[in-house]
């Protein structure tokens, strides 16, 4: 054999040598690091399929409280989407700024209610307010009182006059037929929205026949209903709403001196406190010296206290779901015990082949961890199916304009709360085996 068939062979363990000795050395403990974490979850999920039996049922309560966890933050979520959409259809979404109708203090009697300011130059002043300030939702709201020629007789209706945005601004909801469109102010017979009440008495006929009904005024007019607003789930007598165009023909001047127009401005929230002064500033100008000008915030967000309605029913159902899992974690505690008694020969073998004190803390606490993660895991994929239930959606969602999806953090509140039991349940179990000595694999 030649001396170059001698030294060959040698060539590529010294290539492998600086190899590795190029390798960083983080390099090399980050690659230790997680190969020693893989191999303690493969390690952690063979012995959980050793001793399943008995960590089952303890699993089962940890998985049973996830998944109620899981699903009160999934349905606290849908249910307080439902309860700000009712908020909003009241008083408006985040931010509703209301200017009320300009009244001149110089010239109110105060035994008698102030002058109402002209509803045209209200008009061109919000107009001129609107356009500077490139509002997109906005328009006027009142409540009025109108009679209504029904085929039974003449009955006073309650309604509102609104203008078109007015239904955007309010989640205005219809039952039947559609809410206004920029299009019905241009009808020569006006377009009206009612209530169940108003419907029923107009005999509830059919919305594609175009229903008619005399509304009685200065000039009498004959309206189509064009929409049916939901239940309210109480008599909502004879309501209705109505264009403000729609109203001004309608209205006598007796019935003028009885409206209080107000204008409502959806504004972005981080701006709705300047531009309330500067709406003020420029509306009090408009109108000069003696008048008074109020703007104000009216959205659910403005009122005091206005945080999470559903907050002290949600923490009550989350104390009862944690109430669960610790019950499951004393469950899976004592099994792991158990177990880790019924194991001591084979730590203590581990031990004498050079395993540390750390290898059997992490093998043993990971076996509790992966085993809770699997059971949150379950947990979850049932809380989703509950949550997305078609007959718990109608029942919390009953009306909901938007419908939210299944909420992210739930699903990770569930898994971090396994993640975190099965970290507790572990750690007595892995402290008792930390505390196996060699010795004690012959004894047993």
């Amino acid at each position: 054999m030649t001396e170059m068939e001698l030294v060959e062979p040698a060539e590529p363990k010294r290539r492998r040598r600086e190899k590795k000795q190029r390798t960083p050395r983080r390099e090399r403990e980050r690659r230790g690091i997680l190969s020693g974490f893989a191999g303690a979850v493969v390690e952690a999920w063979d012995e959980l399929r050793v001793h399943r039996t008995r960590v089952l049922l303890s699993l089962i309560g940890v998985g049973v409280a996830v998944a109620a966890l899981t699903s009160v933050v999934g349905i606290g979520a849908i249910a307080q989407q439902a309860q700000i959409e009712q908020l909003e259809r009241g008083s408006g979404r985040p931010a509703t700024l209301i200017l009320g109708s300009p009244y001149e203090i110089a010239a109110a009697d105060p035994y008698s209610a102030p002058p109402t300011p002209d509803p045209d130059q209200l008009r061109e002043v919000a107009a001129t307010v609107i356009d500077r300030y490139s509002i997109e939702y906005a328009g006027s709201a009142s409540w009025v009182q109108t009679s209504v020629q029904f085929a039974d007789g003449v009955s006073m209706a309650d309604g509102q006059a609104v203008d078109v945005d007015y239904g955007v601004m309010h989640r205005i909801q219809v039952e039947q037929g559609r809410w206004f469109t920029d299009r019905d102010e241009l009808r020569l017979a006006p377009a009206i929205v009612v209530g169940q009440g108003f419907y029923q008495r107009l005999g509830s006929p059919d919305l594609a026949t175009h229903p008619t009904v005399t509304l009685l005024g200065e000039n009498n007019v004959t309206a189509v209903v064009i929409g049916v607003l939901p239940y309210p789930g109480y008599d909502d007598g004879l309501r209705m709403y109505l264009l403000n165009s729609s109203y001004s023909a309608l209205a006598t001047p007796a019935m003028l001196t009885q409206f209080y127009p107000q204008y409502e401005f959806w504004v972005p929230t981080d701006m709705a406190d300047e531009l309330a002064q500067l709406i003020k500033r420029d509306v009090a100008g408009a109108y000069g010296e003696g008048w008074q000008v109020d703007v104000s915030r009216n959205d659910y967000l403005a009122w005091e206290g206005g945080g999470d309605p559903l907050g002290p029913i949600r923490l009550v159902l989350a104390g009862i779901s944690v109430l669960i899992l610790l019950l499951g974690a004393l469950g899976l505690v004592n099994i792991s015990l158990v177990t880790v008694r019924q194991r001591i020969r084979e730590i203590g073998i581990r031990r004498s082949f050079g395993a540390t004190a750390g290898r059997v803390f992490f093998a043993v606490m990971m076996e509790s961890i992966v085993a809770t993660v699997v059971a949150g895991a379950v947990g979850v994929m049932a809380a989703v199916l509950i949550v997305q239930n078609p007959a718990v959606r109608n029942l919390v969602a009953a009306g909901l304009t938007d419908v939210p999806p299944f909420p992210a953090e739930a699903a990770l509140i569930g898994l971090g709360a396994a993640t975190l039991v099965g970290a507790l349940a572990g750690l007595l179990p892995a402290l008792v085996a930390v505390r196996v000595k060699v010795i004690d694999a012959i004894r047993y």
